[in-house]
């Protein structure tokens, strides 16, 4: 085969080979005619010897050259791309390929790894062009450089002198495209457990109360972002009263994600004591740091209750809580707002924001809001201005609020929302709820008038007559306790939902009842046992004031 030269050309080697002959020609008597008459220096250290030259580039058979390298290799030329030759690798590797064929005919693998087009441009542009680990259907995967080279002599292939072409080297990367795929694979397996252990650990079904509408999104981070510890819970404490978390775990992967499933477990278990919000997060602190001192969370718990009619809340380095009132105005919960949990040694401390009918509070994760190379305030401030214009059902603002952000599947960052809205109610919806209350100054008159007002409002209210008797009953043994182990002032409480009839006593000792057993002979200690088996439930909590408050809830007929 007669093969083409592509290679540079050295010109001049011969030349210069020659002028360095002719100089040393030079007679000997004019060399010692043009030496200095001193006499010469023993030490002197002899001139280094120019180095030899190396032997040409045209000398280096090219044919022989590529036929030895283990990777497949081809030349073509023309603008038909006609094969020229294919080394050994390459009819190993793809079989024998006839020359002077253009290479969309005689070449298939050239198509499956869409080069054809990349030929093309190489030979237009002169410039040299790289694809990376594409796979035949053979099965192998190649990186594959194509190259402009110009045909000195194609003579025996068929082709022009002087003619363009383009030299095609590939590289198998079959073990390195697996390997990658191999990895890819595993972090797809881990992303997904991950991803299924956090939406485990989230509430399944949001706990709905009677005078709050709640909704709630958890979106993961696209594919190149792990899994975070976002969080979110509603918990009925009981009287109406209801609790809202949202928290954060810094980090990543299934590590995070199990934190969030402890704390979260913590936040439930606390808030069946009925502490006030910065007392729970005081008790998450401690807890973070014995489960992981490396790990730091965020953290907002918040109360609503609806006598009081705004959320009591504590923040443990969280973002602030966002309420939309009915007109649009947006405002922030104000500090106080404490360090992450797990960082230990602080005291947090709570704060209200008032939550009136027809308002909407939002409670979110940074993911949300946060941008990188932007200010996390100009994030929230965008947040506020989508909440202003968001109107609708919870889930429908929470849909709207994570469009409004950006915030897409393949967003960098976990993000959790969580919706509440106070409805305002109107018309028949309004007749469902009612609240009326009694002061009571003590004495042996106190229990007979609590009787007469539980009856008249009860009475009022309704309710089938068995339902009456029992609320009755339940209200003259809290009135009762209250007298004989609470001190002044005290106070009765009814309310009524859409779904119970709630009945709470207040006094100003904070020594909570515990139900016990009283033995045949006892006179009292029957009270609360009472209450615990009429009522659907029962509790009690310290007030803020210093007092306590004893209630029960009966669940009312459909």
């Amino acid at each position: 085969m007669n093969f083409t030269r592509w290679s540079a050309r050295l010109p001049g080697t011969q030349r210069r080979a020659a002028a360095r002959d002719d100089h040393s020609s030079v007679p000997a008597a004019r060399a010692e005619s043009v030496r200095p008459k001193t006499a010469p220096v023993p030490d002197e250290t002899p001139a280094t010897p120019a180095p030899a030259p190396g032997p040409s580039l045209d000398a280096l058979p090219a044919e022989e050259i590529l036929g030895r390298l283990p990777a497949p290799v081809a030349l073509l030329h023309g603008p038909e791309h006609r094969i020229t030759y294919v080394n050994d690798a390459y009819a190993a590797a793809f079989g024998p390929r006839p020359c002077g064929v253009p290479a969309a005919e005689a070449m298939p693998e050239l198509a499956e790894l869409s080069l054809l087009p990349l030929l093309d441009q190489v030979l237009r542009s002169g410039t040299p062009r790289t694809v990376k680990s594409r796979k035949v259907l053979a099965g192998n995967s190649y990186t594959v450089t194509c190259t402009p080279v110009a045909i000195g002599d194609a003579r025996g292939a068929g082709g022009a002198a002087g003619e363009a072409g383009v030299l095609v080297y590939a590289t198998d990367v079959t073990d390195h495209a697996e390997a990658a795929e191999r990895l890819r694979a595993s972090e797809r397996r881990h992303r997904e457990t991950a991803v299924t252990l956090q939406r485990s650990l989230l509430p399944q079904d949001l706990e709905q109360p009677d005078d709050l509408r709640i909704a709630a999104t958890y979106q993961p981070g696209g594919t190149d972002a792990a899994v975070g510890g976002d969080w979110y819970d509603v918990i009925t404490l009981g009287a109406g009263r209801t609790a809202l978390v949202i928290g954060d775990v810094m980090g990543r992967g299934v590590r995070a994600a199990a934190v969030m499933g402890q704390l979260r477990t913590a936040v439930r278990a606390y808030a069946r004591l009925d502490l006030p919000p910065h007392e729970v997060l005081q008790l998450l602190d401690v807890l973070a740091s014995e489960i992981d001192a490396s790990q730091i969370a965020t953290c907002v718990y918040a109360v609503h209750d609806p006598n009081e009619g705004h959320l009591v809340h504590a923040s443990a380095g969280h973002l602030p809580i966002l309420v939309c009132d009915e007109d649009g105005t947006v405002r922030r919960a104000a500090e106080p707002t404490g360090p992450p949990l797990g960082t230990g040694g602080w005291v947090h401390t709570s704060g209200t924001i008032a939550l009136p009918p027809g308002s909407t509070a939002v409670l979110y994760t940074d993911g949300l809001v946060e941008r990188r190379g932007e200010d996390i305030d100009e994030g929230v401030a965008s947040l506020e201005r989508a909440l202003s214009g968001a109107k609708g059902s919870p889930q429908v603002v929470c849909d709207r609020l994570i469009r409004s952000q950006g915030v897409t599947a393949e967003h960098d960052d976990d993000v959790a929302v969580l919706v509440v809205q106070h409805p305002a109610r109107t018309g028949t919806s309004a007749e469902l709820f009612h609240n009326a209350s009694l002061e009571l100054l003590g004495g042996i008159e106190a229990a007979p008038r609590a009787r007469a007002f539980a009856t008249g409002v009860l009475t009022s209210w309704r309710f089938p007559m068995e339902l009456c008797d029992l609320g009755v009953l339940a209200a003259s043994e809290l009135v009762a306790n209250s007298l004989q182990h609470g001190t002044p002032p005290m106070r009765l409480g009814l309310r009524r939902t859409d779904r119970r009839l709630i009945i709470e006593v207040t006094d100003g000792d904070d020594h909570l009842p515990r139900r016990r057993r009283a033995e045949p002979a006892d006179e009292a200690g029957r009270g609360i046992s009472i209450v615990a088996t009429i009522a659907s439930s029962w509790g009690s909590r310290r007030t803020p004031g210093g007092g306590k408050a004893v209630w029960c809830e009966f669940t009312l007929p459909e």
